[in-house]
């Protein structure tokens, strides 16, 4: 059965020192790619021998990120957004949408605290085009820059579950549960 490693995944050389240190199969990338898509194509190239380019300008972000709100636009735009009877607009949906995304691909890059709360109240492409305009396409990630976590930073969160879900005190129950199944369930071993 092949074992997946999983858990900070930030750059390709994250993954190939984890299956070097555990033996795993491969990995599974969650939060490190939030905001850096291309992480997926710096892993092929990492597997597969080659050199794993330099790290992206802020300009070459820039541009994935122009990129990524368009097709989030026209998904949007494609599909008739019904809210209370009435057709939302697909732009003002996708850019909402789009907002969270922005923040994770502008982590780690020095663009400062206004300009970052400048793009979470992006509302429109064309607004995006002119953010982005104003951007430093020449600036470079910081140091551990693309180590920065991203996404969900609060600690673990709390599963929740049914009152008696993983009990199983039924009288009609033949199923036996190990002492540490019900732990087992919940964090994964």
């Amino acid at each position: 059965m092949p074992v997946l490693g999983n858990g900070d995944i930030w750059e390709a050389q994250d993954a190939l020192n984890m299956m070097n240190q555990t033996g795993c199969d491969g990995v599974v990338i969650g939060r490190g790619c939030l905001g850096r898509p291309w992480l997926f194509s710096d892993l092929v190239d990492a597997f597969a021998g080659r050199e794993v380019p330099a790290p992206r300008t802020l300009g070459e972000v820039a541009d994935g990120m122009l990129s990524h709100a368009r097709a989030l636009v026209d998904h949007y735009s494609a599909d008739v957004m019904m809210k209370k009877g009435k057709r939302l607009d697909g732009e003002n949906f996708a850019m909402r949408d789009f907002r969270k995304h922005a923040s994770w691909y502008l982590t780690g890059y020095p663009v400062g605290p206004e300009v970052r709360r400048r793009f979470s109240l992006v509302a429109t492409i064309a607004e995006l085009e002119q953010l982005l305009a104003e951007l430093d396409r020449s600036a470079q990630i910081v140091e551990g820059g693309a180590r920065i976590r991203r996404g969900h930073t609060n600690g673990p969160i709390k599963v929740a579950l049914p009152e008696g879900f993983l009990t199983a005190d039924d009288a009609d129950s033949d199923m036996t549960i190990p002492d540490d199944a019900r732990e087992m369930a919940i964090s994964g071993g």
